[in-house]
Formats: C-alpha cells, sequence, structure tokens
C-alpha cells in the first residue's frame, strides 16, 4: 500500500488522534498537508499546556478535545493511539465495540513503508542493539531509516523511504500490543518482567511482544535468544525461519560466542569465525549479546568485515553505560536508561570495579529482590531516592547474602542531593554510577531527561 492508497482509505472517515506528543504532531500535519480535513487531536493537557503545537492545530481546522475527560467522547471512525494508552483501557474498549478502527503511527507506518524491515523488541538491549544493527547497516552502503521507540517518527517521511532502503525499528510493549505488525527480521532480546504497571499482566507483556513476528511467514526471519526462557514458548508460535543467538553456547543456526570468540552457524554447516569479542569497544556481557543479536540479524546483509570495524569504533549510545566525565579521579558512568532491575544487573556486571551506585524511581511494579542480591555482591556503597528508594532499600538488607552494614546503604529523599551525598562519599578512583532499575517518571519526564540532569550534575562540579 502506498501513502496515496492509505489517505485514500481515510477519506471521508473522522479521525481521532489520541495524544499531542512526540510521534503524533509530526503524523497529525502529514493527515493534513494530504487534505484530510475531519481531524479531533484529543489529549489531557490544557490548551496552555500544549502551547504553540495546539494553536497550529486550531489555525488548520483541527478541532481540540482536552482535558482530564479527553477520552470520555470517542465516536471517531479511526482512532490513532498513542503508545502510552494502551488498547485494553475501557474507552478504546467500548471505541471498538462502537465499530472504531483503531490503529497508531507506527502501525500506518508499517502499513505503506516500501522498503525492509528490520524490527527490535525485547526487555533490556532494545536500543543498543537497534542502533547497532543500523551502524553495520550504514557501514555496509545502505541507505537505513532509523524510527520507533528510537530515533524520529516515520509516518511523515515514509515518501521519500526507497525500496532498495532498510528501515530499522525498535519497538516498545506499548507499540506492539494489538499492533498488526509484518517486519522482514523480527528480533527478540530477551523478556523480563517490565511495565507490570501498564500491562494487565505478566502474560499480556510478554504476549505482547510476540506481536512483533506473529504476521511474518515463511520466507521472513525471527532472531531468538537461545539462553532465554520464553525462547521455546515464541518458537511454537512463529511460521518465520528462526535463527539464534547465544553468549557462551552453541546454536544450530544464528551467532554465537566461545571464549572471546564470536561465530555465524548455517543449518547442517561448521560454524565460521567472524571476529574476536575484544574487538568489542563496548563494555559489559550484555553489550556482547547485544552485538550477536545484530550480527545474527544481518548476516547476508553485511560482512565480517564491516562487523569488524564497527565493533572497533561504536562507543555506544547516551545515557547507556556513557562515561560523562573523570573529576579528582572520580569516574562518572550515566546509565539513565536502566529503568529495570534486569538492566541495572547488566550494568554493575559491566563495572571493572565495585562502584557506588545511584538508584531508584518510579514504581512499575517489578520486584528488586534479585536486584538486592546484585547490589551485595557487586556494590561499594548504595544511594537511593525516588519513589522506590524504600523498597530497593528493603531488597539489599533483606538479601540473603546480606552481610553487617555492607555495602553501605542510604536513603536521600532528592535527586540533587542524593547524588551530592554519593559525590562526598567518593574517593579517588572510585566509579559513581547512574542506574536508577526504574523508570523516571516519579521526578522525570523521561529516563533521557534524568540522565541529562545527571550530567549536569556532574558538570556543576
Amino acid at each position: 500500500m502506498t501513502m496515496n492508497e492509505y489517505i485514500n482509505s481515510l477519506k471521508g472517515k473522522s479521525i481521532g488522534v489520541l495524544g499531542i506528543g512526540v510521534s503524533n504532531i509530526p503524523l497529525i500535519r502529514t493527515l493534513l498537508d494530504h487534505g484530510l480535513t475531519d481531524i479531533t487531536a484529543c489529549d489531557v493537557h490544557s490548551e496552555e499546556e500544549l502551547g504553540e503545537a495546539a494553536q497550529e492545530f486550531k489555525s488548520r481546522g483541527v478541532k481540540l478535545q482536552l482535558g482530564p475527560d479527553y477520552l470520555e467522547q470517542l465516536d471517531f471512525d479511526v482512532i490513532f493511539r498513542t503508545p502510552g494508552l494502551m488498547p485494553f483501557d475501557p474507552h478504546l474498549v467500548h471505541a471498538k465495540e462502537q465499530g472504531s478502527i483503531l490503529t497508531s503511527e507506527m502501525e500506518a507506518f508499517l502499513k505503506i513503508c516500501p522498503c525492509r524491515v528490520i524490527a527490535v523488541t525485547g526487555s533490556d538491549g532494545k536500543t543498543t542493539t537497534t542502533t547497532i544493527i543500523s551502524e553495520l547497516l550504514k557501514k555496509q552502503g545502505f541507505r537505513v531509516h532509523l524510527g520507533g521507540n528510537i530515533g524520529h517518527p516515520l509516518f511523515s517521511e515514509v515518501e521519500m523511504i526507497q525500496p532498495e532502503d532498510i528501515t530499522v525499528l525498535e519497538l516498545s510493549s506499548f507499540q506492539l500490543h494489538s499492533m498488526d505488525a509484518h517486519p522482514n527480521i523480527a528480533v527478540i532480546t530477551n523478556i523480563s518482567p517490565n511495565h507490570l504497571d501498564k500491562h494487565l499482566d505478566y502474560k499480556d507483556y510478554y504476549d505482547s511482544k510476540a506481536n512483533i513476528f506473529l504476521k511474518q511467514n515463511k520466507e521472513d526471519r525471527l532472531i531468538l535468544n537461545a539462553r532465554d526462557e520464553m525462547t521455546p514458548y515464541y518458537e511454537g508460535m512463529s511460521a518465520g525461519n528462526i535463527s539464534y543467538f547465544a553468549r557462551e553456547q552453541k546454536v544450530t543456526a544464528g551467532v554465537f560466542s566461545e571464549g572471546d570468540r564470536i561465530y555465524s552457524v548455517e543449518p547442517s554447516a561448521e560454524p565460521q569465525l567472524i571476529m574476536s569479542s575484544t574487538d568489542i569497544i563496548l563494555p559489559g556481557v550484555h553489550n556482547l549479546e547485544n552485538y550477536l543479536a545484530a550480527i545474527c540479524a544481518t548476516r547476508g546483509l553485511v560482512t565480517d568485515e564491516t562487523c569488524r570495524e564497527v565493533a572497533h569504533t561504536f562507543a555506544g549510545v547516551e545515557h547507556r553505560l556513557e562515561r560523562v566525565r573523570v573529576w579528582k579521579g572520580i569516574t562518572f558512568i550515566n546509565d539513565s536508561i536502566g529503568t529495570s532491575p534486569t538492566r541495572t544487573i547488566a550494568g554493575l556486571h559491566a563495572m571493572k570495579k565495585k562502584p557506588i551506585l545511584i538508584a531508584g524511581g518510579y514504581d512499575k511494579g517489578i520486584p528488586f529482590e534479585e536486584l538486592g542480591v546484585e547490589v551485595n555482591k557487586y556494590c561499594k556503597k548504595v544511594y537511593l531516592t525516588g519513589a522506590t528508594a524504600r523498597k530497593i532499600y528493603d531488597s539489599i538488607l533483606n538479601a540473603e547474602n546480606r552481610e553487617t552494614d555492607h555495602p553501605p546503604v542510604e536513603i536521600v529523599d532528592d535527586f540533587k542531593n542524593c547524588f551530592h551525598a554519593a559525590v562526598s562519599a567518593a574517593e579517588e578512583d572510585d566509579i559513581i554510577l547512574l542506574s536508577p532499575a526504574c523508570a523516571a517518571f516519579d521526578h522525570f519526564k523521561n529516563f533521557m531527561e534524568r540522565g541529562k540532569y545527571y550530567k549536569e550534575l556532574v558538570a556543576e562540579l
């Protein structure tokens, strides 16, 4: 389907766009630019809070439905939801029962994207894996379009995408929930409990991830983590060709590491050496796994030499174990992307020595027991803040491997005060690691804002 065909399918229909934010603002502009007029933009914020976007849309004839009751009247033929508004919301359920078609900016893009699509999801490592895939393809000479949960919205740019290009998407469980997606190559990095404050339950969370491959056929590829406990579940649901990646475990088809060697293997063939894992400059075994997934996804598209070149030069993504500064011999690392216990644990394992950890934030309903055990093993000191501070504190002190007063743990109410408490406790050669194990919504808009504030505090020292 082309953009013109898609737009023609919307003509004569009333359109409701839920959420006036990063992805939906360019969506509304594109729909307007293509001649659609019956558009209502709905948002919980007031016209004053929305500012210029609200004024622009009013001037272009868009109706505004704003405020706390913005979901009460969803009598539209087509509804574009924002990712954070789940399709099982009672207002959306009622709208569907009344005949509304529920979609999203990303789902619309996938319907009309003219080129091959590689899509990545998972609980941890999505952004880094997606970025590595993009870097591998660009180094090989492909024109790459990066989007989804990373990069920028692509629906408004689809007419500039050529059939020979490749689109690489990071897709969250929010985006995938109820999505009719059909990527040519789908990657699931790993699965662990996450976003349980938004999903109905854990099953709802990992089932939403499956939507990344359920519409695939035998000509498509699914990349799974051979070491992940959810892999057998997904195997039984897939109609595509499955390849695997694994650290320290041979696979029958895909990419794996053994010692410091990385191999690819085809069914019924001998493994072929690609490169050494020591070529990868990103620290941590979790980043080795991200590379294995990315290399597996791009087999047949990029050469081994390209894999080695990218491994030698790619220094990582902002807010992901980002080395910020060395001040008075203290190294500051920003891992604000650590929005789950498993991600923070991976960050702790990547450190060359026990760090002083700053953690805590918004409560997503995820248990912290495993984090407590790992913190006791791998941290020198711990400073906690935010809504989950007490829960994490209790998980550390109640862990079975807890030694008396080791590591020291302190709760500090304010993020800035927590940062300075960690700095005051640090000595030369120490590492101060921000890896909250939680989302940022208790005090910040998102993990990026939290990471930037941390970097500002470091810069002010």
